[in-house]
């Protein structure tokens, strides 16, 4: 017997901030001093985690030799014995796949009560509800019997999705885990009544936080040997404030006073067992490394109202330099900076040897901080390890599900090309060099091979083919088109068809062209661990609804974010990350709590599809600050330790952030304790935090260097494109850096991988409809009709990939084509010979210089007197006759070009009349004033502006006359545009 018999609950404590798994070793030696060996064998210690049970075990083997005690998690209470008596548990994955399908009948049958989109949300939802019922002993009668009078007709809607778990509370269900653990603790418990254990039972580590933990942990505090070991007890809380913690539990308006403070759960386990927290005796010698400050975080976290509670007790804490002076608070501008100044600090103590680890429930901040720790070569020991999603087996697998969702798009195609797993199972294979070409074969860029290219946006068999081809790569590109050319699947597919037909099809895209190994897919610990979840899935599989393939995906990529990733073989043995459940398990010297900002420290409490506040108070079911007083008692615990770091970022996502408010009660506290020093200790704390603010800002401070010059480029005059279009002039008079960009340097944009139906692909489109309907109509009169121009407008857009965007450009074409076919009888009338000559091509020479000016006319019109007419759809807005005169001047060059017999057979006497003819908002004809800019006039200040491009000393100026200042170009960043404004002077750089 280690323990006295005197028959009352027995409860143990940690102080905060010590280490709670030493402590709990060391209490269990000292106690069990003359004993024998075997007797730490017979003891059985009930912990919360695995990682506390591993902490436990590796103390223990650090000596001196002897035996371990029978450690088990609270979640599996039951022995060999009891656990052979009861039902297996059903798997979860078993459970969510029944409750998917039941969810998927019930909005099949009733399509208003949720978008089919939220039914992996809601079955996860209703398998959380079902599991917190459980373990709180709440039936689903009482939640129906519950008072909703005053509610909507949202409760209706609910309670069909809550009939599906009542089959689940019946006696002859297959229990789940959460089911299987009540049942083990009610037989644990009858068995102790039955015949109470001679030997210790002990339970550590838990704060009584869910129901059936409660029961049990008040069954062994009560056993002749059981103890509890509670960790981070305040014992500097008065006993006023203990008591006020349950007062009247619960209030009439149904709110848990106190439920949101750190030792609310103590305090109604103290109830439960008619103890008092003087009844709660050290379990150990250890004491806390910062008793001072445990005296100041306990002040600042009493339950409101603490203002006059501040002003009694605060000049009691003593000097605050003193209790804070292992503690710095650091407030960064941004979640990036905070993240490096985090990371500096633990590279300094991997390289100090010092144990140091950073607690925060933000996984994006861990993950930045691991980003960063990665350039010195540090890996992390992160208890959450990597969600299966983001591993490079998890990206390919959601990837391959998401090409059964609709046709293969090139963005999609390129994208698992790319990816290091594809073709990993054939490395001799030229897969790079072919993924390269195929990647510009379907931007439509030129090459070598493909003298006439054409963007393909989505790519089937037949472009494969012609691919392959080529390039003579005809094996890779018929393994491309095995893997990708697939008919999307119609319809729903059983559960494991789909993933049948998942893994079949991203093996193949692993193994190669010319191998038959995927074993690649599957190697390192992240394909074991997505392994092993798909065989789960693969036998629960009949389990789950007929699903559609968007379906599947969704719910594929549902499963792998429970995946956890960890490979403990390449962590550094010092530097840890862990959750805030992660970190009572304690053992570090600097504890970093960062990301201390309310949404965070505490986190959102997640939405309730199923019951309001009050419903959950009533039904006796946990409110949301339950898990706010969760996440209090672990800030309580973590800032306790011998060094500590407080760190949040002003700004997150460009947004103000609110400090957490246990920080901000802590920082408000100190910041009114003038007599005991408490400003002159924030501002010390705040100074330390700044110190590495000042490193990481200047770990990421660039190199100083000037800022470019708004440049203008001389090129040697033999290098200067001595041939442009009529569309490219413009250019050259607003932005010249572009025309040398393009034609000196032979720099170009590459084409997008998956073009958006832009502008450019509308105008592109409905230039060859009214083209080829303005030729017919030369032949057939009977064509003057909107529907026939309707009619081949519905026909070319049927071409086009995007169902919403042909709608939308067909509604404004038929808006205007009452117009333009009105106009278009007035123009062929004017034409003395039929409207032929459409999309002309033509060039003109320069005299004395070489230069050539081409172009294409969308249409030139000759009248009875030999006049021209000349036409140019434009989509956007026709310019004005001052921006064609002065900066465009697309129209009036073509009339110059005409005049010169530039445009082949068709000779002008003259030229009567330039038009742009608006087919968007500006729609009908937008004639140009010929006597405001004569075309002879035009052309001679074209002839000038050639003369001075050409002239030795001409600078292509960068951005020389825009239009707006938020006009993008091309070659803005190669320009280096944000270090020069438009107002700065253009530097001249003669180039040899």
């Amino acid at each position: 017997m280690i323990f006295d018999s005197d028959g009352g609950p027995r409860v143990f404590a940690v102080p905060p901030g010590a280490d709670f798994a030493r402590a709990v070793v060391d209490g269990l030696r000292t106690r069990m001093k003359g004993h024998p060996p075997e007797a730490m064998a017979r003891a059985e210690l009930f912990v919360n985690t695995r990682r506390m049970e591993r902490r436990i075990a590796g103390i223990f083997g650090e000596g001196p030799a002897g035996f371990l005690p029978r450690m088990r998690l609270l979640a599996e209470p039951g022995d060999p014995e009891i656990s052979a008596a009861l039902a297996a548990p059903v798997p979860p994955l078993r459970r969510r796949l029944e409750l998917t399908a039941l969810v998927s009948r019930l909005l099949e049958a009733t399509p208003d009560l949720a978008p089919r989109a939220a039914l992996f949300d809601l079955a996860d939802s209703l398998a959380a509800l079902m599991e917190e019922m459980q373990i709180e002993g709440v039936s689903p009668d009482t939640v129906a019997a519950l008072d909703v009078s005053d509610q909507s007709g949202h409760w209706a809607r609910a309670l069909q999705f809550l009939a599906i778990v009542q089959r689940y509370f019946e006696a002859d269900a297959e229990p789940d885990s959460a089911a299987l653990q009540v049942r083990s603790v009610e037989a644990r418990i009858a068995r102790w009544k039955a015949a109470p254990p001679a030997h210790p039972v002990i339970v550590a580590g838990s704060t009584a936080s869910r129901g059936t933990t409660l029961r049990l942990m008040a069954a062994v505090a009560r056993l002749p040997q059981g103890a509890l070991i509670l960790p981070g007890v305040d014992t500097d809380l008065p006993r006023h404030v203990w008591d006020q913690l349950t007062d009247g539990l619960p209030r009439a308006d149904h709110t848990q006073p106190g439920e949101d403070h750190p030792q609310f759960r103590f305090a109604r386990l103290f109830e439960a067992l008619g103890l008092t927290p003087q009844d709660v005796a050290q379990w150990s010698d250890a004491t806390a490394p910062a008793p001072r400050r445990n005296r100041l975080v306990s002040l600042a976290l009493r339950p409101a109202p603490v203002t006059d509670q501040w002003l009694s007790e605060g000049p009691g804490l003593g000097d605050l330099k003193a209790a804070t002076d292992t503690v710095t608070l650091l407030e960064a501008e941004t979640r990036r900076e905070e993240a490096r100044a985090i990371a500096l600090r633990l590279r300094d103590a991997a390289e100090a040897g010092t144990r140091a680890a950073l607690v925060t429930p933000d996984r994006m901040l861990t993950r930045q901080v691991t980003a960063a720790l990665g350039r010195w070569g540090i890996v992390p020991d992160d208890s959450a390890g990597i969600p299966g999603q983001l591993t490079p087996p998890g990206r390919l697998l959601r990837h391959v599900a998401a090409l059964a969702t609709g046709p293969l798009s090139a963005e999609a195609l390129i994208t698992v090309l790319k990816h290091p797993l594809c073709h990993a199972g054939d490395r001799a294979e030229a897969h790079g060099l072919h993924r390269q070409r195929l990647e510009l074969f379907l931007r439509g860029e030129r090459q070598r091979e493909d003298p006439d290219p054409a963007p393909v946006p989505f790519p089937e068999a037949g472009d494969l083919t012609r691919f392959g081809a080529a390039f003579g790569a005809e094996a890779w590109a018929a393994w491309v088109s095995a893997c990708f050319c697939r008919t999307p699947r119609a319809g729903t597919w059983p559960l494991a068809a789909h993933v049948a037909d998942h893994v079949a099809r991203t093996e193949a895209i692993v193994a190669g062209s010319a191998a038959t190994d995927p074993s690649e897919l599957w190697a390192r610990e992240a394909g074991r661990a997505t392994r092993a979840a798909i065989d789960e899935l693969i036998a629960e599989a009949a389990h789950g609804a007929d699903l559609s393939a968007r379906d599947y995906a969704d719910l594929f990529d549902a499963i792998l974010r429970r995946v956890e990733v960890r490979n403990p073989d390449e962590v550094h043995p010092l530097i840890r990350i862990w959750g805030t459940i992660e970190a009572r398990v304690g053992g570090a010297d600097l504890v970093i709590l960062g990301a201390l900002n309310d949404g965070s420290w505490p986190e959102l409490p997640a939405p309730d599809p199923w019951l309001n506040r009050r419903m959950r108070a009533d039904a006796g079911l946990l409110l949301p600050e339950r898990r706010v007083g969760l996440s209090a008692h672990d800030f309580q615990q973590a800032v306790a330790g011998a060094e500590v770091w407080l760190t949040r970022a002003k700004k997150s996502d460009d947004a103000e952030t609110v400090p957490s408010r246990w920080l901000n009660r802590l920082t408000n506290l100190m910041a009114g304790l003038e007599t005991q020093d408490g400003p002159a200790a924030l501002e010390a704390m705040r100074a330390r935090g700044d110190h590495w603010l000042g490193l990481a800002r200047a770990l990421d401070a660039p190199i100083a260097a000037p800022p470019a010059q708004r440049p203008s480029p001389v090129p040697p005059v033999e290098t200067r494109p001595m041939r442009l279009s009529v569309t490219r002039i413009k250019t050259l008079i607003r932005d010249p850096y572009a025309i040398y960009a393009g034609h000196v340097l032979r720099l170009r944009p590459i084409a997008p991988l998956q073009r958006a139906p832009d502008a450019l692909l509308r105008g592109i489109v409905l230039h060859e409809v009214l083209h080829r309907y303005v030729a017919a109509t030369a032949s057939d009169s009977t064509l003057f009709r909107p529907e026939a121009l309707m009619e081949r407008v519905r026909s070319r857009l049927s071409e086009l990939p995007f169902p919403t965007v042909r709608a939308l450009w067909a509604a404004r074409m038929e808006r205007i084509a009452p117009g333009f076919v009105t106009d278009e009888v007035v123009r062929q009338d004017r034409a003395a010979v039929h409207p032929d000559r459409l999309e002309i091509k033509g060039e003109v020479t320069l005299p004395g210089t070489g230069f050539r000016l081409t172009g294409e006319a969308d249409r030139i019109d000759i009248d009875a007197r030999g006049g021209a007419w000349i036409y140019d759809y434009k989509t956007g807005q026709p310019p004005s006759s001052a921006r064609e005169r002065y900066f465009d001047k697309q129209l009036l060059l073509e009339a110059g070009m005409a005049l010169r017999g530039g445009f082949g057979d068709v000779s002008p006497r003259h030229v009567a009349h330039l038009a742009y003819i608006g087919l968007g908002t500006g729609a009908g004809e937008a004639p140009l004033d010929l006597e405001e800019a004569p075309p002879a006039q035009i052309w001679a200040e074209f002839e000038a502006l050639i003369a001075a491009m050409l002239d030795p000393d001409h600078g292509f100026t960068a951005r020389r006359a825009v239009g707006k200042d938020t006009d993008s170009g091309d070659y803005d960043h190669l320009s280096r545009l944000g270090e020069w404004e438009v107002t700065d002077p253009a530097v001249k750089e003669t180039l040899r």
